[in-house]
């Protein structure tokens, strides 16, 4: 027998030892991954009710959801870029350790904790700051500094804002009653972000998760399409059906943009758009995908229980000024494609509209489960979303060519994509309740819109441009739905004492922070666009994106002015508003792309701007003279061209 080296038998040893942690390692990440959608959909369900007739309090399943993704989020992303993902540090593994204490100990104790909340302790108070730095490093794991930059500002603010003279003044709280709060306080890290991204929009992710694993998500594509692939500038008309029923599921313009945009991008630049324009289309597609109902992300959900309303009342107010979005990046696509001479996609390269929808319509089926149950039923939307995750798992296992799709592996790679999908949610969700918690504790969410309403004098155009702005840069960096609730919480009280109806205001601050992911400096989705289309300035994209995104910037003042542009009012009033709106976009379209029937002059954009701006003032007087002026450019356009088509002709007689 032979003996090894001893050296060579220590390395040996130490070799299997790390094999054997690997797939211990390797083993606990499955079973927190495969254990995260189970319990959540048991609590979505409440089956501790139905079956044991046991009632718990929201925030133990919320305590013991986040144990779960934020030991996963430690055990799965590194400290730190330059690392590798596959090795795990000790203080990793002190990490895990120290979210299952923290956590655990509310999914347990939490009535005892109630009851005693009061008087608070030392080991609460220990608790507190774990719970705190655990909170602040996932999120700067999952999604960089800003959110913990915004979160530390917060937490400073509440501890030394009695020293701060007048408005912003707070009153004083112990370092002790401050952590506590965090912690256990019911509005803050176990508050409604984090209730609402466990109870519902989870629900969402899984049904988006499980219809695109099963094939769904290139049935959609190749739907896209057959619709659109036809048309001039086919491929970025394309991009654009396919982020908005993209971004719609996912609620992410990021993960949207990386998702579809490998596909469309090398076809729009195929097609002869640049890489600047390419990216563009795709950022500002994927970033509209946000406003789309009917699932808009989590922002939706959120929004609806801070205004105390039915989600479908949302969706309603969302559905025409989301249309108006892309109808205005459709005509500007249009006209771009026009402009460079686009000869339209071969038809032998189209995918079969018939034929697509033969081979995928059982794909519909689930869809309209979810909008059925939704709107008719009127389900919670989050165990709507389960009905339709069911529906589609039992579709699908009829035809055999899905049915044989299915398998356990499936079905793990399923439930680990989903877990996969809700880390920053989770984790950012957590994080916002400090944000929300602390604005009420400490009141700055008046101070600050009284603040605003002072500086805009009583004016609501000021006032709304000055929101906008901070919309924007509070936005930057940032997740949607953690911008969002940042905003809800800071700038629309503002546009609400100004009379504005509440969901208009908040839909408002909805838009700026959605649209600060294509507005620089701080534009993630113009990053990942520009990664893909290899653009040689993200600067430059983010700017053709922004114009391409018009109607985006310009839609939110709209419903403002007038709300029956959002079904708000009278039946009369919101379809002539719609009519206007539709024309105003059109319009300014034209103008910002400088083509109609022919290319256009300088001096005859400025003037489709500027008539486009009279369709959107306000007044009678000035909606008669921008329709009048706007049948006069269609006219004199139309001469333009005819006289162009016989110079042309005598051109070629001559010749």
């Amino acid at each position: 027998m032979i003996r090894l080296p001893s050296h060579v038998q220590i390395k040996y040893l130490q070799l299997e030892n790390n094999m054997n942690k690997q797939i211990i390692l390797q083993f606990v990440q499955k079973f927190l991954g495969i254990s995260i959608p189970i319990i959540a959909i048991f609590f979505i369900i409440d089956i501790p009710l139905y079956l044991f007739n046991i009632s718990l309090f929201n925030q133990q399943y919320l305590s013991l959801l986040w144990t779960l993704v934020t030991a996963l989020i430690f055990l799965t992303i590194p400290f730190s870029n330059d690392k590798k993902s596959g090795k795990r540090k000790w203080y990793d593994i002190l990490l895990v350790g120290m979210v299952f204490v923290v956590g655990l100990y509310v999914t347990i104790w939490y009535p005892k904790i109630l009851l005693q909340l009061g008087a608070p302790s030392k080991f609460n108070f220990i608790m507190g700051i774990l719970a705190f730095f655990l909170v602040l490093e996932s999120v700067r794991r999952v999604a960089g500094w800003p959110i913990v930059i915004i979160v530390l500002v917060f937490v400073l603010y509440a501890k030394f804002g009695n020293i701060i003279p007048g408005i912003l003044r707070t009153r004083y709280i112990t370092w002790s009653r401050l952590f506590t709060q965090l912690y256990l306080g019911s509005d803050f890290m176990f508050g409604i972000p984090l209730r609402v991204a466990a109870l519902t929009v989870f629900g969402f992710i899984l049904f988006g998760s499980t219809i695109m694993k099963i094939g769904g998500g290139d049935f959609l594509f190749k739907l896209a399409q057959s619709l659109m692939g036809r048309y001039c500038g086919g491929p970025a008309k394309v991009s654009v059906l396919a982020s908005s029923l993209f971004g719609s599921l996912s609620g992410s313009a990021v993960a949207n943009v990386a998702g579809t945009g490998m596909i469309t991008i090398p076809l729009m630049k195929k097609t002869g758009f640049s890489s600047s324009y390419a990216g563009a289309i795709e950022a500002t597609a994927s970033t509209g995908g946000q406003i789309v109902p009917p699932v808009m992300g989590a922002a939706a959900f959120i929004m609806a229980e801070f205004l105390g309303i039915s989600y479908i009342n949302i969706v309603v107010v969302a559905l025409l000024p989301a249309l108006l979005y892309y109808l205005g990046l459709f005509v500007q696509i249009h006209l771009q494609a026009k402009l460079l001479g686009m000869v339209r996609t071969p038809r032998h390269e189209i995918p079969s509209f018939k034929e697509t929808l033969k081979t995928g319509w059982i794909f519909l089926i689930p869809l309209a489960v979810l909008i059925f149950v939704l709107f008719v039923l009127f389900l919670e939307p989050g165990l709507a979303a389960l009905y339709g995750t069911a529906t589609v798992v039992l579709v699908t296992m009829v035809p055999k060519k899905f049915r044989s799709l299915w398998s356990l592996g499936k079905l793990v790679e399923i439930l680990m994509q989903t877990s996969r999908a809700i880390f920053e949610l989770i984790t950012v969700c957590a994080a916002a309740g400090f944000i929300v918690g602390l604005v009420g504790y400490t009141g700055i969410g008046l101070s600050l819109s009284r603040v605003l309403t002072n500086i805009a004098g009583g004016s609501l155009l000021i006032l709304a441009i000055l929101t906008a702005i901070t919309s924007t840069i509070l936005g930057m960096g940032m997740p949607t739905t953690a911008a969002y609730i940042l905003l809800a919480v800071l700038a629309a009280p503002a546009l609400i004492n100004l009379g504005i109806e509440p969901i208009l205001a908040h839909l408002f601050i909805f838009y700026y922070g959605a649209l600060s992911m294509i507005t620089p400096p701080v534009c993630l989705a113009v990053y990942a666009a520009a990664s893909i289309s290899e653009a040689p300035s993200q600067l430059k994209l983010a700017f053709k994106a922004m114009k391409l995104a018009i109607a985006g910037y310009i839609v939110p003042f709209i419903f403002l002015y007038e709300p029956s542009f959002a079904l708000i009012g009278s039946f009369g009033k919101s379809i002539s508003s719609i009519f206007l709106g539709v024309i105003a976009i059109i319009t300014f379209a034209i103008g910002i792309e400088g083509y109609c029937l022919s290319k256009l002059k300088i001096f005859e954009r400025l003037i489709f701007i500027c008539v486009a701006i009279l369709l959107l003032i306000p007044l009678w007087q000035t909606h008669l003279v921008g329709l009048i002026a706007v049948t006069l450019l269609l006219f004199t356009q139309i001469i333009k061209k005819q006289k162009i088509g016989r110079q042309s002709l005598c051109g070629s007689s001559e010749k």
